[in-house]
C-alpha cells in the first residue's frame, strides 16, 4: 500500500511544478485504499482546496453514513519540519475546533486527539524524492497504519450535559465566523453577488443600520448554530444539516428563511464542512437528556439560560462584556416580577396581576426571556389556584400567547429565547402548535423606522417581523414593561427616534442642563427606561420594573433625567443594590460588598408607577453585602416587605437618594 503511494509522491514531485494540490489524489487513494483494506467501504474522502490560509482544513473523511471521521491538514513535501506549522495561528485553531485531525507533508503524518498529539510517523524520507531524486523506502509501515488505525475509529464523544455542548458548539461556532463567514463575505463582496451578502444587506437594512461585516459574521455563525440546536430539539431519529429546515417552527420566519438556505441551498463547500460538523456534535449529543433535566428534575439553574452564558463566555467573552449582556441572576427577577404582581392587583385593580387577561406585558430588551418566563409561570399558577386546572391550556393560548411581548436585538439570544419559551410552556401545560408562537421579535427597540418590504431573496421575514414589532412599539398599549436592558456606555443606538426622546433628558426645570460632556446619558439603559417612559405615557398609565446602572439615581448629569421621571411617573420606588467596585463601595460597617452580576458597576432595582389616583412619591432602600446575602434576601423580599424611606427630591439635583 504504501509502496505504491511514495511511488505516485515522487512521480508528482519529479514534474517540478508540482503544487500542494498536485499530491492530493495521492493521498485520497491512500486513505480510501486503506478504509476498504478495514471494510469501511462507505468511506469518503473530500478536498477543499484554498485561496488562503484562513477557512477549513484541507479534507475531511466522511464515514458515508452522514458522520465525520476527522479532517487532514495537508503541507507541500518541502515543508520538512511539522514542528514549525505546530506553531502557526492556522494549525492552533483547527486544534482548537477539530477534535480529530491529521497534519502531513505527504511524509510525515501526525495525529492529534482533542487538541494534543497522540501519534506520529514518518513513513519515507522527502530528500530522497527531492535529493536523490528516487522513490524513497517505505520505513514503519506497521506504525503507520496503527495511526490510520486511530484516526478511523474516532467518533463524537456523546455530550451529556448542557456546559459540555455548549463549549463544544462555542469552539465550532468560532470557527464558522472568524475563518467561514468572514470569508465567504469578502469574496462575494469583491464578486458584487451571493447568499451571504445578500443576508448581510437584509440584516443592515432591516434590523442594525450600522452592521458591520464583523458583526454579521458573528449574529449569523450564532443563528446557523442556535437554529441547528433548536431543530436538534425537535428530531428523534438522526440528525443532520438538511433535516433542520422543516424541525424550525414555521411561525418563526427568520430562522426559516435562514435555514432554507443552510438545510436546501447550495452551500459553499467551507461552510458546508463546518456546519455539518455542528450537526454532527448535536446529532451524538442525548439532548432528551438535557431536556429532561429541564422538565423533571430541575437540577440546579435553568440549563437553557446557562447554556446561554456558557456559550458566550467560551465563544466570545470580550463580545459579551461589550454587549452588556449579562444573565439576570434569578432572584432579581423574583424580586420584580413579585412586586409587578402585586402592583397590579393594589394600583391596577387587575384582581388576578399577572394572570389577568387585560394586562398586556412587554420586556424590550429580552435576551432568552428570562423575565417573561417568571411572569408566565406566576400568571399561571394564579390561574390554577383560583380557576383550577381545566382551563390552563385555554388559558395560556389566549393571553400568554397574545399578551405577551419581547424585543431583542441579538440572534443567539432570539433563537434561544423561542427555545426555551416553548419548553416552559409545555413544562405549563401547553405543547405549541404550528401556528403558534410567542410574541418574542428580532427588532431594535429604539428604532421607529418604518421599513419598506425587503425585496432580497429569501428574507421578507425579516421585514415581516419588523413590521409586527413596530405595530407593538407604536400601537399596542403596554401596561407592564420590565426586564434587564444593556448597560453600554458607548451606545450604538443613535437613531432619529431615540435621539430625539433622549433629549427630555437634557434639561432641568426648563433649562439646558449645561453640562460639557453629558455622554452618560448616551449610555443604553437610559435610552430603554426612556423608551419605557415614552410608551407608559402613551398609553396613559402603567408599570415599569427595571434592574440597570445605578448611576442615574445621584450623578448630577441624570438630574434631568430624574426630574423627568418624577413628572411621569406617581409612584417611583428605588432598590440600591450597590456592588459598585469601581467606587470601591463597601458596606456601611466596613466589610465586603458585592455586586449581583459579574460587573464592575453598580446596580438598582426601579419600580415606576404611573396611576391616575395615586399620590406621588418617591422611595429609596438598599441593600449592602456579600452576593449571595442579596440573593436570600430578593428570594424573601417584595416590594410590600422592602424596609422603604420616603424621600424628596428637590431642584436643582433632584436626587433619588436619602
Amino acid at each position: 500500500m504504501l509502496k505504491s503511494y511514495l511511488k505516485r509522491i515522487f512521480e508528482v514531485a519529479k514534474r517540478g511544478d508540482s503544487t500542494e494540490n498536485s499530491y492530493y489524489s495521492c493521498l485520497e487513494e491512500l486513505l480510501e485504499n486503506y478504509a476498504e483494506s478495514i471494510n469501511k467501504k462507505h468511506i469518503r474522502t473530500t478536498t477543499l482546496p484554498k485561496k488562503t490560509d484562513a477557512g477549513n482544513p484541507d479534507f475531511r473523511i466522511w464515514d458515508g453514513e452522514q458522520q465525520i471521521v476527522g479532517y487532514i491538514e495537508a503541507k507541500a513535501p518541502t515543508v520538512e519540519h511539522l514542528e514549525q506549522i505546530e506553531d502557526s495561528e492556522q494549525l492552533k485553531r483547527y486544534l482548537q475546533t477539530f477534535p480529530n485531525l491529521i497534519l502531513t507533508n505527504f511524509f510525515e503524518f501526525r495525529l492529534y486527539r482533542n487538541g494534543a498529539l497522540i501519534d506520529k510517523v514518518l513513513i519515507g524520507r522527502p530528500y530522497v524524492a527531492h535529493k536523490l531524486k528516487t522513490v524513497p523506502p517505505v520505513e514503519k509501515e506497521d506504525d503507520f497504519l496503527k495511526l490510520l488505525e486511530k484516526f478511523f475509529s474516532f467518533t463524537f464523544p456523546k455530550v451529556y450535559d448542557a456546559k459540555a455542548l455548549a463549549i463544544e458548539l462555542a469552539k465550532r461556532t468560532r470557527f464558522l465566523k472568524d475563518e467561514v463567514i468572514a470569508q465567504e463575505l469578502e469574496e462575494e463582496e469583491k464578486k458584487g453577488k451571493g447568499d451571504i451578502l445578500g443576508f448581510y444587506k437584509a440584516f443592515k437594512e432591516h434590523l442594525i443600520s450600522g452592521l458591520t461585516k464583523e458583526d454579521f459574521a458573528d449574529l449569523y455563525s450564532q443563528t446557523i448554530t442556535y437554529g441547528l440546536f433548536a431543530a436538534r430539539t425537535r428530531t428523534e431519529n438522526g440528525f443532520n444539516r438538511k433535516l433542520a429546515y422543516d424541525k424550525i417552527p414555521r411561525t418563526i420566519g427568520i430562522l426559516r428563511d435562514v435555514f432554507k438556505f443552510i438545510s436546501l441551498g447550495d452551500l459553499p463547500k467551507p461552510m458546508e464542512w463546518i456546519i455539518d460538523d455542528i450537526s454532527e456534535v448535536l446529532a451524538t449529543t442525548d439532548v432528551y437528556k438535557i431536556l429532561d433535566e429541564y422538565f423533571n428534575k430541575h437540577k440546579g439553574k435553568d440549563p437553557i439560560i446557562h447554556f446561554y452564558e456558557t456559550f458566550l463566555a467560551e465563544y466570545d467573552p470580550k463580545a459579551r462584556e461589550k454587549r452588556g449582556v449579562y444573565y439576570t441572576p434569578e432572584p432579581v427577577v423574583s424580586y420584580i416580577v413579585r412586586s409587578l404582581h402585586y402592583i397590579l392587583k393594589e394600583h391596577f385593580n387587575k384582581k388576578d396581576g399577572f394572570a389577568s387577561q387585560s394586562v398586556t406585558v412587554l420586556d424590550p430588551a429580552a435576551g432568552t426571556l428570562t423575565f417573561l418566563a417568571e411572569a408566565a409561570k406566576l400568571a399561571v399558577e394564579e390561574f390554577t389556584s383560583k380557576y383550577g386546572e381545566g382551563k390552563r391550556t385555554g388559558f395560556i393560548k389566549e393571553h400568554i400567547l397574545m399578551n405577551f411581548y419581547a424585543f431583542e436585538l441579538m440572534m443567539a439570544p432570539y433563537a434561544v429565547g423561542h427555545l426555551k419559551m416553548s419548553f416552559l410552556l409545555e413544562e405549563l401545560g401547553y405543547k405549541l402548535h404550528s401556528d403558534d408562537r410567542f410574541k418574542l421579535y428580532l427588532t431594535n427597540t429604539l428604532e421607529m423606522e418604518e421599513l419598506s418590504q425587503t425585496e432580497l431573496p429569501g428574507m421578507a421575514s425579516l421585514s415581516e417581523e419588523s413590521h409586527l414589532a413596530n405595530k407593538v412599539k407604536k400601537e399596542q398599549p403596554i401596561l407592564v414593561i420590565l426586564g434587564n436592558p444593556p448597560y453600554s456606555g458607548h451606545s450604538s443606538n443613535i437613531g432619529d427616534w431615540i435621539s430625539k426622546e433622549i433629549k427630555a433628558y437634557f434639561q432641568v426645570d426648563g433649562k439646558p442642563l449645561g453640562e460639557k460632556n453629558p455622554k452618560w446619558l448616551q449610555d443604553d439603559y437610559v435610552k430603554f427606561i426612556r423608551f419605557a417612559q415614552w410608551k407608559i405615557d402613551t398609553a396613559g398609565e402603567g408599570v415599569l420594573g427595571f434592574i440597570t446602572n445605578h448611576s442615574y439615581l445621584d450623578n448630577p448629569t441624570f438630574r434631568g433625567m430624574r426630574q423627568s421621571l418624577m413628572q411621569s411617573f406617581d409612584e417611583i420606588y428605588l432598590l440600591d443594590l450597590h456592588g459598585n467596585s469601581l467606587k470601591k463601595e463597601k458596606c456601611p460597617d466596613g466589610t465586603k460588598d458585592e455586586n449581583v452580576f459579574d460587573i464592575q458597576q453598580g446596580v438598582a432595582i426601579a419600580l415606576f408607577v404611573k396611576k391616575k389616583g395615586v399620590k406621588k412619591k418617591v422611595s429609596h432602600s438598599e441593600i449592602w453585602g456579600v452576593r449571595e446575602d442579596k440573593y436570600r434576601w430578593l428570594n424573601k423580599h417584595d416590594i410590600t416587605t422592602t424596609k422603604w424611606k420616603k424621600i424628596n427630591p428637590k431642584s436643582e439635583f433632584y436626587l433619588f437618594i436619602p
